[in-house]
């Protein structure tokens, strides 16, 4: 696409933003099960005016822009106290691969200061988010995978096995995201501070749920500042935060310790740089919204959604168990879970519900279909179920060959060359973000 001529209408732009976007997966519908965290057109009504009320602020200056800092550091406390540390330090990021990123940072730089370590390790449980993986890239550290139990969680013996003489930092999650289960915090927390080295909590997807359930009466098992020996936690504001994206936070035990997150340059001629998280420019707006939807729901607000969520989950998951071909995985803490099946490929399953209108999301080590559980989700319960029973019916009828994305993903799943199925979602990438091409060239 050429850069435009002319300048467009305020109408064209308008025709062609919604024109496209009409294309988009139904999420207001409750169509997909990931990616948008939707609590209602009385957030969303906040959201919009909080954001664009801040639209030009920018939290790179805060000096200049004194409420985002007002905004910012009540976030922070809010969580704090949240998480049960009101006086944990931290900082905002623009969602929690920044967060992980940060965290993984302040525990690289914290060992070359305290301990020396020039090359250091961190140990996670194969389920921990990708984000670590992208840290330990960008970072230069070293990063071992350790196996589950058979209940889905963080084998700390094998965790304990993978470390070594330079492991600076163990993790954990709080729920993991495939499985939707809670991590041992308190045995790798313990294992962390007998070592004398640094463990995070990667709450990001529960942080701003969990403690609303365990309000309600579940049963949580302890997971933040309440455990000792857990010294940072990422938590998503734009996932059960329902703030805008992006926004989320990253929490430290000590303020001393976040002083190894920070960035700073004393002799560039443009003046004193310094900034506290991997963005300079960060939009004004994600801070201000993230600050006005905290405010709005409160304790009273999270509560209620909260309990529409796991009353949604839990009707989902029995309805998702009376199927004979399918199980659900683990025990689910939360609202994120993942179901499969021993006698049918669960991909030809997905393209069966694809072709209803559903987009669930598709798993592998063990072949799955996942589900993250939002307030739209409760008026769809037994359309996705009704679909899902047929779906199910029609590949026990029609055999186990998958065709299409099921067929693609499967194979995918079954090649034992890794390499070669990263390099396939390299030029995935490539494609989904390369530019168009279906223009003639300009004259």
């Amino acid at each position: 696409m050429h850069f435009p001529e002319t300048s467009a209408s305020r109408e064209e732009i308008t025709s062609q933003l919604n024109d496209a976007i009409s294309r988009d997966a139904d999420w207001r519908g409750g169509k997909i099960f990931s990616l948008v965290y939707f609590a209602g057109d009385d957030v969303a009504d906040v959201l919009k005016e909080a954001y664009t009320t801040a639209f030009y602020t920018n939290g790179l200056g805060p000096g200049a822009f004194k409420s985002l800092k007002k905004f910012e550091s009540e976030v922070i406390s809010m969580t704090g106290d949240l998480l049960h540390h009101p006086e944990a330090a931290g900082n905002m990021t623009s969602g929690g691969t920044e967060s992980i990123l940060m965290a993984v940072k302040t525990a690289r730089d914290w060992a070359r200061s305290e301990k020396g370590i020039s090359r250091p390790q961190i140990v996670v449980p194969l389920t921990a988010h990708p984000a670590f993986d992208k840290a330990a890239h960008y970072l230069h550290v070293d990063i071992a995978h350790a196996p589950l139990r058979d209940d889905f969680r963080a084998d700390v013996d094998a965790m304990r096995r993978a470390m070594t003489e330079n492991t600076v930092l163990l993790a954990g999650s709080a729920p993991c995201y495939p499985f939707g289960v809670i991590d041992p915090i308190d045995e790798i927390a313990a294992l962390a501070a007998e070592r004398g080295i640094l463990c995070h909590v990667d709450a990001c997807l529960g942080a701003y749920l969990l403690p609303f359930t365990e309000r309600l009466g579940y049963a949580v098992p302890r997971w933040d500042f309440r455990v000792p020996g857990v010294t940072s936690i990422s938590a998503d504001l734009h996932k059960y935060g329902y703030s805008a994206r992006g926004a989320s936070v990253v929490l430290y035990r000590e303020r001393d310790l976040r002083r190894h997150q920070f960035f700073a340059v004393s002799d560039w001629p443009g003046g004193l740089y310094g900034s506290p998280t991997l963005a300079g420019s960060r939009p004004g707006g994600a801070i201000a919204a993230a600050w006005a939807v905290l405010n709005f729901l409160g304790v009273e607000g999270y509560s209620r959604l909260a309990r529409t969520i796991m009353d949604t989950t839990a009707s989902l998951i029995a309805g998702i168990s009376d199927i004979p071909q399918l199980k659900v995985l683990g025990r689910p803490a939360m609202s994120v879970f993942a179901f499969a099946s021993d006698s049918l490929d669960i991909y030809a399953v997905a393209d069966a519900l694809g072709e209803a209108g559903w987009h669930p999301d598709r798993q592998q080590f063990p072949p799955s279909l996942h589900c993250m559980v939002t307030p739209v989700h409760e008026s769809i319960v037994q359309p996705f179920l009704a679909d899902l029973r047929r779906a199910t019916e029609y590949v026990a009828e029609n055999g186990a060959v998958s065709t299409g994305r099921a067929a693609a993903y499967g194979m995918l799943d079954k090649m034992p060359d890794r390499t070669a199925v990263r390099n396939v979602v390299l030029d995935s990438i490539d494609r989904l973000t390369g530019p168009k091409r279906d223009r003639a060239p300009r004259d």
